[in-house]
């Protein structure tokens, strides 16, 4: 709790994003409890009113109420995101691992066609893979867990290298412990802590890369309610009615500021070369 407190106190920014995600978190867990309307509810007599007290964000095309999809898509968007990383990290991160401690033509192949995929735009790769899948929420996040992948993977299999030079991976190996127990409980224990750095960083570039293959038609089909889809059904009408595509689309530039200024925090915090001195 200390060094927590430490942490935050040493970096407003961190700070303020943390605040800023535990925020929308509240939203978008409490706030459906809490404002009890239908996400998918049509009322074609109400089309494009304004915020007010009937709809406090207003309502778009189809008459359904703004705040209630911001509410129910932020959900989707963010669980969609935390999978995404989850899957990335653990497979990213298991491939490295082993990758650098192994060495050898194991190291070269994993390497070689990680930086085949990193050598791609990370959104024009998962747009590609997306499109091959076909269009379904679940095919999206597949899509973007594999782009995130070598990220992961390079990382991992830094640490990894680094790691297994210092004296008590020697001292393990040489007492004739396993490999698996060695990777494990040295090698990825002792190098796991610049990878949640990436973990959280990568989340807001999954949120975003998951939105924008819902704004192209690619991630969430309607009628679910999610932020890069609404943005992209509400387009046309932004001249005219602002509010349908902009509540979406702060949220999605809100949750992914607070990712990104937890993650650079982090960063600062980890690096001894960075961290503030106390």
């Amino acid at each position: 709790m200390a060094e927590i407190a430490a942490f935050l106190r040493t970096n407003r920014l961190a700070a303020f994003g943390l605040a800023l995600l535990a925020a929308i978190l509240v939203c978008v867990i409490a706030g459906p409890l809490v404002y009890e309307v239908s996400p998918t509810r049509l009322n074609i007599l109400k089309r494009l009113a304004p915020p007010g007290p009937d709809f406090w964000l207003g309502t778009d095309a189809l008459g359904r109420d703004v705040l209630a999809r911001v509410l129910h898509g932020g959900r989707v968007t963010l669980v969609v995101g935390c999978g995404v990383v989850a899957l990335a990290f653990v497979t990213g991160a298991t491939i490295g691992m082993i990758s650098g401690f192994a060495g050898g033509w194991i190291d070269v192949v994993v390497m070689r066609l990680a930086d085949a995929m990193l050598s791609f735009p990370s959104l024009v790769l998962a747009i590609a893979l997306a499109a091959a899948f076909g269009p379904s929420l679940e095919n999206a996040m597949l899509a973007v867990a594999i782009t995130l992948m070598p990220q992961f993977a390079r990382v991992a299999r830094a640490q990894a290298v680094s790691v297994s030079a210092r004296p008590y991976v020697e001292a393990a190996v040489t007492l004739g412990l396993t490999r698996r127990r060695i990777l494990l409980r040295y090698v990825f224990a002792n190098g796991v802590g610049p990878l949640f750095v990436q973990a959280t960083l990568a989340l807001g570039a999954a949120i975003l890369q998951t939105a924008s293959l819902g704004f192209l038609g690619l991630g969430a089909q309607p009628p679910a309610a999610e932020w890069g889809a609404d943005v992209s059904i509400n387009l046309d009408f932004v001249r005219s009615a602002p509010w349908v595509a902009l509540a979406p689309g702060a949220g999605i530039l809100l949750a992914v500021m607070a990712f990104n200024l937890i993650g650079d925090g982090l960063a600062e915090w980890l690096d001894p070369r960075r961290r503030p001195a106390q």
